[in-house]
This record gives structure tokens, sequence and C-alpha cells, in this order.
């Protein structure tokens, strides 16, 4: 009895590490500063997912972070084909509506790709809070 009890526990044991190693990453990207994070976390997160095809990533942008998301952006030829690539490959971009409000900025100054978030840093909590890895550009 106590060798099947034993079996048992093995059994359920190695289950469970083979659950946990089949499980797919979580990552969220923080970025606040278009200028110097937008073009790296974009190229981190292709870079992330050309390796781990499996990866949930999430983008999270707030203050002068959402700025590369808009269709007015400086650098928008450069990151615009990057964005639509990542976003037809699952990743979601979220700007955050506390930093529309205080810019004055319309949600229709933003690339198609963009959904919003009532709180930046409140969604990258929660997104910890879920299992998401922290990534800062």
């Amino acid at each position: 009895m106590l060798k099947k009890l034993l079996s048992l526990v093995l059994g359920l044991a190695l289950l469970g590490g083979t659950g946990a190693a089949l499980a797919a990453d979580k990552v969220v990207y923080h970025v606040n500063d278009s200028a110097s994070q937008a073009l790296s976390a974009l190229r981190n997160m292709r870079n992330q997912l050309d390796t781990a095809p499996e990866t949930s990533i999430k983008l999270v942008a707030h203050a002068d972070g959402v700025d590369f998301l808009m269709t007015n952006y400086k650098d928008a030829a450069q990151v615009g084909p990057l964005i639509s690539a990542l976003a037809a490959r699952g990743v979601a971009f979220e700007v955050c509506e506390i930093t529309l409000k205080n810019r004055n900025l319309p949600k229709d100054a933003f690339v198609m790709e963009a959904d919003f978030t009532p709180s930046g840093v409140v969604r990258i909590t929660r997104l910890q809070h879920e299992g998401y890895a922290y990534i800062k550009p």
C-alpha cells in the first residue's frame, strides 16, 4: 500500500512539473518614454516571439511612452511596420487613459492596433499579479 501511495505521489509531482514546463511565458513591456524605449521594446518583443512564439506579450504605455503609438509619431515609418507585425502575432498594445486625459489626446489619434486601459500603472501591477514578467527596455 505504501509503495502504491509513493508511486502516486511521485507521478503527480512529475505531472505537475511537466505542466509548469509547458506553460507559455507571459511578459508585460513597460514604455513611458517613446524616444528612448519604443524601438528597443519593439525589437525585443520581435526577438522574444522569434525564439518563443507561444509567449503572451502585452505592452503598456503611459506618459511620453504613448507617443510612438500615435499616427503622427515622428518615426512612424520605422515603428509602424513593427507594431503591425507584432499585433498580427498577438501582441497587445495598451495606452493609459489617464495620460490621454492629462495630455488632452483623443483616442482616434492612435494607430488601430492600440487598445486603451484606464491606468497604465494599475494595468502593469495587475498583469504582474497574473504572473506576467516585467520588462522595462
